[in-house]
């Protein structure tokens, strides 16, 4: 995990505020550098209607950050390339490259690759397209700036479904910034970078003395891929309807595919986290757990891969909401329970915990009650809304308060009758995103199916597969990376993700099931998710496979905490 700061100015360097360069250290505490370059550009400048081209020094600012997750060492950023002086910034983990998982240090070896796309070449098409096939043949989360010296281009990009943070905007000065989160320059206005392709800058083409000329070369399905275009890894999806009423079980094939899948990708994000030198059994895995069935899920098959002395952290968190608060003072049985105990999903997480902890009893588990009061919600607001920015609702204040505490691993374990304060050295968090959209997890989905049968039901789905990239991956990216933990999705991997689509949508819910198809084991789970449900069913977890969805905003009980009448999308004042 890293950030990304660039600039390129026509009126000198220009650097990140002192504000701005913070946030990014907190994102990347293991390394801090800065590199600057300078060149010639070509600027129309217009005089009494004449058009002047002129030739003006430009100054390309990089600055990088690092938090060190792959290899035995520290590889400092920005990258530079001692023959070319090619620049490169990046934000990701590269699992793959044309389908071959990545030993070590993944930011090296993708520089490499870069860099040998950008050379003058007899292969096969021109440096734009080799880089393009290259990015194609990525897998994994990233974000990154390219600043390819040989052929006078910048690129800069996010992976096609967003999991990582960049924006950029223009100041008023006519600087382009480039960014991992939002400048506090108030003069410039950020917004996030477009997931539909690789963005490109020619360098060497005149330019206004405001704008730049963005090109993008945009992610592609067709067969015959065209000229400068990426072939987007993730398939188009079946839209095929069963004949008569489908059957899904715990017997049927896909759910064990469905859990050899899912172990695959979370292999890869868990196995071979570094211990940061405290010791083969140091923790280095936490799960972002609510209790609900995504998480719990990402968890129990942790056990299965990670070594039997890790613990496991569950990061568990319950907020203190005044209008709750005030409504139970009102209650004529008012509860003597804690505001935090109360909570859904502390509720719901100390089932989970209790039941992973009877299935997995070699594992130890660590529940962290991250208990938050209201002083120190309001404490932290401000910072919340900056990392969140431009997002400005009140819908993403409730989710990004919920993420922003939970992902700083602060709370309070329990252990018998003792309890003590903790904070989580893990600096890889595992969270269940992308489950609800893949396997139709939301309440609508079911609307959706009652209103239009199987048709609505696809319909509904697609739409929320084909938004991935442009919803809330880079909000979450931006508040979850502030404590110096990556955030990792399995449910989002390029190839589960490419699996799921391929399966037809009776093999992933149960909508449409007959009752006199449903085995006596099985009668009570809801068609949200049924193929998660039974992988969890089928793995010992009988409540988890039960839990119902709920939004992280009540479950953590962040929404209304001072007005009861405000709406999700009500703009922050």
């Amino acid at each position: 995990m890293c950030g990304i700061f660039f600039s390129l100015s026509t009126s000198g360097p220009v650097l990140p505020t002192e504000e701005t360069g913070d946030l990014l250290r907190q994102r990347g505490p293991d390394s801090f550098r800065v590199h600057i370059v300078q060149r010639d550009v070509r600027i129309n400048d217009f005089k009494d209607d004449d058009r002047i081209l002129k030739t003006v020094p430009a100054r390309l600012t990089f600055v990088s950050t690092v938090l060190s997750l792959r290899g035995d060492h520290v590889h400092a950023q920005p990258l530079v390339g001692k023959e070319s002086q090619s620049v490169l910034c990046w934000n990701g983990e590269a699992w793959k490259v044309a389908g071959e998982p990545i030993q070590g240090n993944d930011t090296e070896l993708i520089f490499q690759l870069f860099l040998q796309a950008a050379k003058p070449s007899s292969a096969t098409g021109d440096a734009v397209q080799r880089l393009a096939d290259l990015i194609s043949s990525i897998s994994g989360p990233f974000s990154f700036v390219f600043y390819d010296a040989i052929n006078s281009k910048l690129f800069f990009s996010r992976d096609c479904l967003g999991r990582r943070s960049l924006l950029h905007g223009t100041d008023e000065n006519g600087s382009l910034k480039i960014c991992s989160l939002c400048d506090s320059t108030s003069s410039t206005v950020f917004e996030e970078v477009d997931t539909n392709g690789v963005h490109m800058i020619d360098l060497a083409a005149p330019v206004t003395t405001t704008t730049y000329n963005i090109q993008t070369l945009p992610w592609s399905n067709d067969k015959d891929l065209p000229a400068n275009h990426l072939k987007n890894p993730i398939p188009p999806m079946n839209k095929s309807i069963p004949n008569g009423n489908p059957s899904l079980t715990i017997e049927s094939n896909v759910v064990n595919e469905l859990e050899q899948q899912l172990c695959q990708s979370l292999e890869l994000r868990i196995k071979h986290v570094p211990d940061q030198g405290q010791g083969p059994e140091a923790t280095k895995v936490a799960v972002l757990f609510s209790g609900g069935l995504d998480c719990t899920l990402l968890a129990r098959l942790s056990h299965e891969i990670l070594p039997s002395n890790e613990t496991i952290d569950l990061l568990n968190v319950a907020f203190e909401n005044p209008r709750v608060v005030a409504a139970a003072a009102r209650s004529k049985e008012a509860s003597t329970e804690s505001v935090y105990e109360s909570c859904p999903d502390r509720m719901t997480g100390r089932s989970a915990f209790a039941e992973l902890q009877k299935v997995c009893p070699g594992r130890k588990w660590r529940l962290v009650a991250v208990d938050v009061p209201y002083t120190e919600t309001i404490s932290h607001r401000d910072r919340i809304k900056l990392l969140m920015r431009p997002h400005n609702t009140e819908m993403d204040l409730s989710i990004a308060c919920a993420l922003y505490f939970a992902s700083r691993g602060q709370g309070t374990v329990y252990e018998g009758e003792t309890s003590f304060s903790y904070t989580t050295p893990a600096r890889v968090l595992l969270s269940g995103l992308g489950a609800d959209e893949l396997f139709a997890g939301y309440g609508r989905h079911g609307v959706a199916f009652n209103r239009d049968s199987y048709q609505g039901l696809i319909d509904e789905v697609y739409l929320d597969v084909s938004r991935l990239g442009k919803r809330n991956l880079g909000r979450d990216d931006r508040i979850l990376c502030t404590w110096g933990r990556e955030p990792r999705y399995p449910f989002l991997d390029e190839e589960f993700v490419s699996w799921v689509l391929q399966t037809p949508i009776w093999e992933k819910c149960g909508f449409g099931m007959a009752d006199s198809e449903i085995p006596e084991s099985e009668k009570g789970l809801d068609a949200e998710k049924k193929a998660l449900r039974l992988v969890a069913l089928k793995l010992g977890m009988e409540k988890v496979s039960r839990e119902k969805k709920r939004a992280i905003q009540f479950g953590s009980r962040t929404a209304k905490m001072e007005k009861g009448r405000t709406k999700g999308t009500d703009a922050l004042s």
